[in-house]
């Protein structure tokens, strides 16, 4: 092996001459750890520093390295070109009714950011009310979210910057579309709830200069601001010293006479506490005490709380409490438990809109505030539902997606039961041509495991299919069917897409949450491996055409699957993952993931098994690893972009086959929240060329 030196900034690098790539490979330096007896080296801790001069020039250096790879896939532009049209389209959401007008939000086909709109009446010409795209240049300012005050005079709305979990807030006035002076900084896990001339919202304190996408996020607190005063002057509401790494969020009813305030952040659950605003000396009574459950608050019935909770019910149920008594010993079960988890609710008029999720796709009924089932509403086939309505009001809309249905939006008549189409995506390319079937496989300990495949109609089983296979398996997150226009130009190739819903999510309720999570981690790898077996041993695909994509957690998912059967697959997608299992927690609000996973720290058990299955510390020199691309970017604050630094650069070292081990680092973006269209569209024709290409196929 040929070795040169090279000096970038303060770092000593050395390139590795490869087959058919240079690698830079950061110098090691000895630092270790050490956990319940146990040293740990982690050589690349460097890495962390993303301020660091020796960081930014591997950074440079390893963009330059993957550039120059994709330079030489010719086919490449013409991946983009087609991703382009294919995503080329209107794209509607449902309506919804604020102050005698309609808002929706419309991206007339590659906008960066879709912009919300509004109209008088049904029939009017709608209007521009704000437009992301002219908050920046290039896209990467994204609206997040908007708020609109009780009596709907004003309407907040927040923002980020390069795909940063910060926020800021702005006011605008809804009947003119004028922008207040008012302006909210380092935001971060909050919307704005109204009360009277101004709103809740939850904070950090300003981060340390250079340190707002690392350090951890400690001290949640709770303001209120009212309207037409600077920012120095919001009055502090709540917070909690004893607890530094909680959320604390404060939500006030549309009446104003009921306010919740939720704490987060310190298990599987929630606690909650109620505050009766009618009464001008009240406190925060306490109703719950578990914080291994969930507590959500759906509606209000006079003093009534009505709260969908999995305490006593892993796939969830109705209970009523109220406020003169709102202690949990004190709630009635207005719905049981069914046989599928609920997946939603959603008030309409004086009823519940409820959705169960059975096998991971959506099947909705109407119900009364009793817990009686009225009706069901049909929708036009499995797939996925969700419903745009407010409490008192009868109009209601829903949205409905698949595999190969483009979302498209349905007018729901709730005392009819009639869906009318109101609106449909304008495709250019034929999403008919393409079929989806649910299967179900057996997992290493005989788990039946449900896994979604969508090819084109007439596929061959031939044995040497493309196959993108995608995952996730964490925090309680179900993945349900939905439609990809970038999926188009793959699928028109042959490919298969395939999406296995693995333990860890919420498909099955918290039973099956809780068997992906800590010392039960193990089962979502396993039943992943599974599905790649299953997809090879029945002939859909081989080795060689087997690629696996995961993001975030999903990106932990395909590390810790790439490292435990490096045979397996041929190509590996792990996007912005969490790839160091024993230092996750000390990043921004990595400790808030404890509850999944455990943290090195609480016992030598749990530090066993997370050093067992962490990606960086599983990679093996002289291993035969497959074509990897991992993925990141600069403005990640969620899953720091270190993770993936280190990962790279000790994958770039131990690979021993001639696979590329690259990674691709995003700047201006963050986890994914907010990424520009033109951003995206970069992306995925990087990822889909890396995997065709690995395959031996030409686009």
């Amino acid at each position: 092996m040929k070795r040169l030196l090279l000096v970038i900034g303060m770092a000593t690098m050395t390139v590795v001459a490869g087959a058919q790539i240079k690698y830079p490979l950061a110098e090691k330096d000895g630092t270790q750890d050490e956990y319940f007896g146990t040293k740990v080296s982690d050589p690349y801790r460097w890495l962390e520093d993303e301020n660091a001069p020796a960081t930014k020039a591997w950074v440079e250096t390893e963009n330059a390295v993957t550039s120059k790879y994709f330079s030489k896939i010719k086919f490449r532009d013409r991946m983009l070109k087609r991703l382009n049209e294919v995503s080329d389209y209107e794209k509607l959401s449902a309506p919804f009714k604020r102050a005698g007008k309609i808002f929706f939000y419309k991206n007339s086909g590659l906008q960066n950011q879709s912009v919300l709109y509004v109209k008088d009446s049904e029939n009017a010409e709608p209007r521009v009310f704000l437009d992301p795209n002219a908050l920046s240049e290039d896209g990467t300012v994204a609206l997040n979210g908007i708020y609109f005050s009780n009596d709907e005079k004003y309407m907040a709305y927040s923002i980020s910057r390069s795909g940063s979990d910060w926020r800021e807030f702005y006011v605008m006035e809804t009947a003119t579309g004028k922008l207040l002076p008012d302006h909210i900084e380092w935001a971060k896990f909050s919307g704005a709830s109204w009360r009277g001339d101004g709103f809740y919202y939850s904070a950090y304190d300003a981060p340390t200069g250079g340190r707002e996408f690392t350090n951890v996020n400690e001290g949640h607190k709770v303001y209120y601001h009212k309207i037409g005063t600077p920012q120095s002057e919001d009055r502090l509401f709540f917070q909690n010293p004893m607890y530094p790494q909680r959320f604390y969020i404060v939500d006030v009813s549309e009446d104003e006479k009921i306010m919740y305030l939720y704490e987060d952040g310190m298990g599987t659950g929630n606690l909650l506490y109620v505050k009766d605003l009618t009464s001008p000396d009240s406190q925060f009574m306490q109703m719950v005490s578990d914080y291994s459950y969930n507590y959500s608050p759906i509606a209000e019935q006079g003093s009534t709380i009505y709260i969908l909770t999995n305490f006593g019910a892993p796939k969830y149920r109705i209970m009523a409490a109220d406020l003169s008594r709102p202690g949990i010993r004190n709630w009635k079960e207005v719905l049981p438990e069914q046989e599928n988890v609920i997946e939603g609710i959603a008030p309409v008029a004086d009823k519940l809109i409820i959705s169960f999720m059975k096998d991971a796709c959506t099947h909705s009924y109407i119900y009364d505030y009793e817990g009686n089932r009225l009706s069901e509403i049909k929708l036009p086939s499995v797939g996925s539902a969700g419903f745009s309505c407010r409490k008192g009001h009868p109009e209601c809309y829903y949205t409905f997606t698949s595999f190969t249905v483009p979302s498209t939006i349905y007018s729901y008549d709730i005392e009819s039961g009639a869906s009318t189409l109101y609106d449909s995506p304008k495709v250019n390319f034929n999403p008919n041509a393409y079929e989806s079937v649910q299967v179900f496989f057996p997992s290493k300990d005989g788990t039946s495991i449900p896994m979604f495949l969508t090819y084109r109609k007439g596929l061959k089983l031939n044995g040497k299919n493309p196959v993108y296979l995608y995952g996730y398996g964490g925090f309680n997150i179900a993945l349900n069917p939905g439609f990809s226009a970038t999926r188009i130009p793959f699928l028109e190739k042959g490919g298969i897409y395939a999406q296995v819903n693995l333990r860890g999510g919420s498909e099955y309720g918290e039973e099956w949450h809780l068997a992906g999570t800590k010392l039960n981690k193990q089962n979502v790898f396993d039943d992943f491996i599974g599905a790649a077996e299953w997809l090879i041993a029945n002939k859909y695909t081989d080795t060689q055409h087997l690629a696996i994509v995961g993001g975030s957690n999903g990106g932990l998912l395909v590390g810790a699957c790439m490292t435990q059967r490096p045979d397996l697959f041929g190509v590996a997608i792990p996007q912005v993952g969490v790839m160091d299992m024993l230092r996750y927690h000390k990043f921004t609000i990595g400790w808030n993931w404890a509850g999944d996973y455990g943290t090195s720290e609480d016992s030598p058990e749990m530090f066993n098994y997370l050093l067992g299955y962490s990606p960086l510390h599983n990679l093996r020199p002289g291993t035969k690893y497959p074509a990897t691309l991992v993925t990141t970017a600069d403005h990640d604050d969620r899953v720091v972009p270190a993770h993936s630094f280190k990962f790279a650069a000790t994958l770039q070292e131990c690979q021993a086959g001639d696979a590329p081990c690259l990674i691709r680092i995003d700047t201006k973006a963050g986890h994914g929240g907010g990424k520009p269209m033109s951003k995206r569209l970069e992306e995925q024709a990087d990822i889909y060329s890396f995997i065709l290409y690995n395959m031996g196929i030409k686009y």
